[in-house]
């Protein structure tokens, strides 16, 4: 709308106020005060002169100078005279007359240009331009021209006079800034198109932006030059035009902020202007979703990144850094509205995800993949938004870096146990602020980790420090060892990949971490609302009758199902953002980098993939390790964790040597790391790497884990070591947790035993540390005994339960009782049984290998014992309690475990020790098992023949040595109680004794230290070192069997004759 398009124009202000104005203008212009000057021609050629007489302080000698009529604009005036005049008659009579074109004057030019521009005119005549564009007559101006006898037309020199007067003939129910900013767009047009060389008529344009753009600010910022001191002004009414976007005919335009940008340092006003502006624009988006029309606000601040100037101005308002709680942070600065904007805002997710209760996996999937498609160029124009104020200035980088900061220090809680929303950012922020960090860190993390070395590990020594870690759990030292190592600072300055590495580093720790924890919770809270939505469904049926009571259950369904909903989108809303490939292949890089950084931190080298490290790490730990914060290494494992499970496929390329390099380092220096459940985490990745994948059949870590040389050389021993390690946690629940842990080790070994390697590591490892291996032996047959024990002792429970459910005489009350009971118990037995295959299996593998090694006297016995008493559970007249309805949801085969068992029968068959021990349990050895057992090995077809006979050949090797321990158990039947161990009840043979005194059987001790390294007697630490050989009871002992093998000597033909007779009938 031109001024002049509203009738009711308001009056003009007269002379004086208009001097007033004038002189203000002037003075924030930079132009010369009134009377300061003399009046200057508009151009050589302008007609007429000032008047005789005239007053020193009129409008023309007020008004600031522009020098263009002595330079361009003269020089092109002189230059179009000087061709008029050698215009003559040609030579050659032209074959007709012909009217030559008449060249416009420059004065008519500008006077038609800034008119068109401008929409005014000073010729009262004149009303509309050649494209019919109404123009505003500026009598002031005409006046005074008609006053100096000066043509009425408009000039460069006169133009801010025009100017001030178009801008008080707009109508006050318009902005000002809607004319004036039209004017700009015009001439920014005019000067794009501007043909030739036409250095007048481009100087004459500059000079147009510039008053046009001076004259922009001041509608904005002092609209009292305009007359308008009694309009109360919008509360900014710059952001309009700028949420209107560079591309709108009415919004502002990139010139427009280069203009502005250029003109910081001239005015300071123009800063704070478009910081303002920024920061209301903020300020409205913390009130938005995506749900929302954010884009206008987003593109806003896009527009400043190409500026950055206006970026340092954003930084210098007091909003853009401010100290606040966490959920004040999203709202209260300058970019937390930005990083807000998240389909996990609970208004977005339940419009993704309506209905979830009824949404099938395929709703699910297509609701996932349009949530990426929108989050991910809103994550892209954040990144472009942070990249370009951190390359704006030195300052401004390092007021982003300390805003950054402070969301990491304030957000500590959002991985305590239970977390309040109220006193954290929320999880759509800090995801957003992880991955704009791990787009930062992508210039610096090249394949060959070549920048590795610029990362400072005194970062967190700096006084002070930007991320605070004091109350953070550290790797390795407590509270005030790492108060101490913290309390001496260091001084100096981190480069840029120092910060945005620790940074970003914590950033996941807090953001995409945090938020993949709150799934779990999410799922606990889902499937317990599902239970009471269901109890409620099924109770409303018996209410029909009794509508009070109804419609409370009613009302609280309604809660319920609202609730239970509301988690649902949630958690469909969580899965889609964190299941973003893109993103996620952004972290796993981040995290090799980590590992690479955290191996050379620990080893004191400068490992990188390509590099062998030697193991162990050495005994002393370098103290910068020891306090870095826990997070730094569970980050990694909980990342890893994260893509093996759902999202392998990303994983292919993104995993290299540093992470099996990882897991065996800290697993053979476990030492290094405080936390065991952080070290079995390091179990579960490998375990989790060697999961079959896509076409990989040994999973994503498997082949890795065969075939590299740092594994082959240290893979097994550290397994080994840290089964052994987590037999004491020192956890509540660390008894049911070394199943768990045991069981991931198993599947490990089971993957990499393809490699001869690890069965010479294996027979190595027996010899060169038999101590070791003994107890790695011990508590495999200890897991075994229990496991199987537990697994199986729950069948005859299930198999009970079922009857009983087949009843139809018990109540609805007695059956979902019994339902409960039958859903835990089976949940219990397929746990054990799982842990149980898992073990038996590692039991035959290593029998197979070193059957030496579980022959010793320490173990024989219990080995002998514990599968015995399983042998007959599976074949003995106990079997038929193991009948359950399906066993293979509880993972029981019986067929395949007894085939395993007897495999490990068979592989300990030539040792003369597992022979007699196996003869010597009289709790569960009988003859009559070891022949059902082959009956079921030939009629089940689960051995072939071959097989099968060595078993027939072993049995009768059994009930052999069964004549003989008989025998001579009738021999030392009544020995001394002196000669007995208290512990165990046998007769000792070789005796020591202990440091409390008391006096046992060196095996049973040894057996006893093997599980617990104390006096069984005293509870205080021991060592079998620590025993004292009793030589002279030993001497008595065998002074005693020698008399008494003496006297049964006549017996031994007879007993021997009787043994070809009549076997003991044992099956009763």
């Amino acid at each position: 709308m031109d001024p002049n398009d509203n009738p009711q124009q308001p009056d003009a202000p007269d002379q004086e106020t208009m001097e007033q104005i004038r002189r203000r203008r002037l003075a924030k212009l930079g132009g010369p005060p009134s009377g300061s000057s003399t009046p200057t021609p508009v151009s050589p050629t302008t007609s007429g002169a000032p008047v005789v007489g005239q007053s020193s302080s009129s409008p023309v000698e007020n008004r600031p100078q522009i020098n263009i009529s002595g330079s361009l604009i003269a020089d092109e005036l002189r230059s179009k005279r000087r061709a008029s005049d050698v215009d003559g008659p040609s030579s050659i009579a032209p074959p007709r007359k012909q009217t030559p074109m008449r060249e416009e004057a420059f004065e008519d030019w500008a006077d038609r240009t800034l008119s068109s521009l401008f929409r005014i005119s000073i010729d009262a005549t004149k009303t509309s331009d050649v494209h019919g564009h109404k123009l505003t007559f500026l009598p002031n101006l005409s006046q005074e021209l008609s006053e100096e006898v000066a043509p009425l037309k408009l000039s460069v020199e006169r133009l801010e006079e025009a100017i001030m007067e178009a801008g008080t003939e707009v109508p006050h129910n318009r902005p000002l800034f809607d004319y004036l900013l039209g004017c700009w767009k015009r001439i920014v047009r005019m000067l794009r198109t501007l043909h030739g060389p036409a250095p007048a008529k481009q100087a004459l344009l500059k000079e147009a932006r510039r008053l046009c753009f001076s004259n922009c600010i001041f509608a904005l910022t002092m609209p009292e030059l305009f007359g308008r001191e009694q309009v109360p002004p919008p509360a900014d009414p710059l952001v309009p035009y700028l949420l209107r976007g560079i591309d709108s005919e009415s919004g502002i335009d990139l010139e427009f902020l280069g203009e502005a940008s250029a003109r910081v340092g001239e005015d300071e006003s123009i800063g704070e202007l478009f910081a303002n502006a920024m920061a209301e624009i903020s300020r409205q988006l913390a009130g938005m979703t995506m749900n929302d029309d954010y884009q206008p606000h987003v593109n806003a601040m896009l527009s400043y990144t190409r500026f950055s100037v206006l970026l340092n101005e954003v930084a210098r308002h007091d909003s853009f850094y401010i100290k606040q709680t966490a959920p004040a942070i999203e709202k209260n600065t300058i970019l937390g509205p930005f990083f807000r904007i998240s389909p996990l805002q609970p208004d977005v997710s339940a419009v993704y995800f309506p209905g979830p209760r009824t949404m099938d996996k395929g709703r699910i999937q297509a609701s996932q993949s349009a949530l990426q498609q929108t989050l991910a160029p809103h994550q892209h124009n954040l990144k472009t938004i942070i990249d370009a104020f951190v390359r704006a200035s030195p300052e401004t980088r390092n007021k982003v870096l300390d805003w950054f900061a402070h969301i990491m220090n304030v957000n500590h809680k959002r991985r305590a146990i239970q977390v309040d929303p109220r006193e954290v950012s929320s999880d759509g922020f800090m995801v957003n602020v992880t991955v704009v960090l791990d787009i930062l860190c992508e210039p610096f993390m090249d394949t060959t980790f070549s920048k590795v070395g610029r990362i400072n590990i005194d970062y967190f020594r700096r006084n002070p420090p930007r991320l605070d870690i004091r109350e953070e759990t550290k790797l390795n030292a407590d509270q005030a060892y790492s108060d101490a190592f913290y309390a001496n600072k260091v001084e100096g300055e981190d480069n840029f990949i120092t910060e945005i590495f620790f940074l970003t580093l914590a950033a996941h720790h807090y953001g995409s971490e945090a938020t993949n924890s709150k799934l779990k919770n999410l799922d606990k809270d889902i499937k317990y609302y599902l239970k009471n939505v269901a109890l409620m469904e099924a109770e409303r049926a018996k209410l029909l009758n009794r509508p009070v009571q109804l419609a409370q259950l009613d009302a609280a369904l309604r809660r319920h199902t609202t609730v239970l909903e509301k988690a649902m989108a949630m958690k469909y809303s969580i899965e889609g953002v964190l299941l973003e490939p893109n993103m996620q292949d952004r972290s796993l890089k981040f995290m090799r980098y980590v590992t690479v950084w955290l191996l050379r931190v620990a080893s004191k080298t400068e490992y990188t993939p390509d590099k062998q490290l030697q193991l162990p790490l050495p005994e002393s730990q370098p103290d910068a390790f020891r306090c870095l914060p826990e997070y730094a290494l569970q980050d990694i494992v909980d990342n890893f964790k994260f893509v093996f499970r759902y999202i392998p496929s990303i994983i292919l390329s993104a995993v290299g040597d540093e992470m099996i390099a990882l897991c065996i380092t800290f697993l053979e220096s476990s030492e290094y790391v405080k936390n065991p459940y952080l070290k079995s985490s390091l179990v579960t990745l490998l375990a989790h790497g060697t999961w079959p994948a896509y076409h990989r059949k040994q999973g994503i870590l498997g082949d890795l884990l065969i075939s590299t040389t740092f594994a082959n050389k240290y893979l097994l021993h550290a397994l080994m070591k840290f089964y052994i390690e987590c037999e004491s946690t020192g956890l509540n629940s660390q008894f049911y947790d070394k199943f768990n842990i045991r069981y991931e080790i198993f599947q490990v070994v089971k993957c990499v035993w393809i490699n001869d390697v690890y069965r010479k590591q294996l027979i190595q490892s027996s010899k060169s540390n038999r101590s070791f291996f003994v107890r790695f032996v011990n508590l495999l047959m200890n897991d075994a005994t229990y496991v199987l024990d537990e697994g199986l002792g729950k069948f005859p429970k299930i198999h009970e339960l079922q009857n009983n459910l087949r009843d139809p005489s018990h109540s609805e009350q007695d059956r979902v009782k019994l339902e409960e009971d039958l859903r835990q118990t089976e949940a219990t037995a397929t746990s054990y049984m799982q842990l149980a295959n898992e073990t038996v299996s590692m039991m035959k593998l290593f029998t197979a290998t070193l059957s030496e090694a579980f022959t010793m006297p320490e173990i024989v016995q219990r080995l002998a014992g514990m599968l015995d008493y399983n042998l007959e559970l599976l074949t003995g007249p106990k079997s038929k309690n193991l009948k359950v309805e399906n066993p293979d949801q509880y993972s029981f085969n019986p067929k395949t475990l007894l085939a395993e068992i007897t495999d490990i029968y068979l592989n300990l068959g030539q040792s003369p020790a597992f022979i007699e021990a196996v003869a010597g349990d009289g709790r569960s050895y009988k003859a009559s098992i070891m022949t059902m057992t082959a009956h079921i090995l030939r009629t089940k077809h689960l051995k072939d023949e071959p097989a099968i006979r060595k078993w027939e050949e072993l049995s009768k090797k059994f009930e052999s040595a069964k004549v003989i321990l008989d025998r001579a158990e009738l021999d030392f039947d009544d020995a001394p109680p002196e000669f007995e161990d208290p512990i165990m009840g046998i007769l000792m043979s070789d005796p020591v004794v202990l440091p409390s005194k008391h006096t046992v059987d060196r095996s049973t001790i040894m057996q006893h230290l093997l599980s617990d390294p104390k006096d069984p007697y005293t509870r205080q630490p021991m060592t079998i070192d620590d025993v004292i050989p009793a030589t002279e009871l030993k001497e008595k002992i065998e002074a005693w069997k020698a008399e008494r093998r003496a006297r049964a000597s006549g017996q031994v033909a007879e007993v021997a004759a009787g043994a070809d007779g009549d076997v003991m009938d044992t099956t009763e």
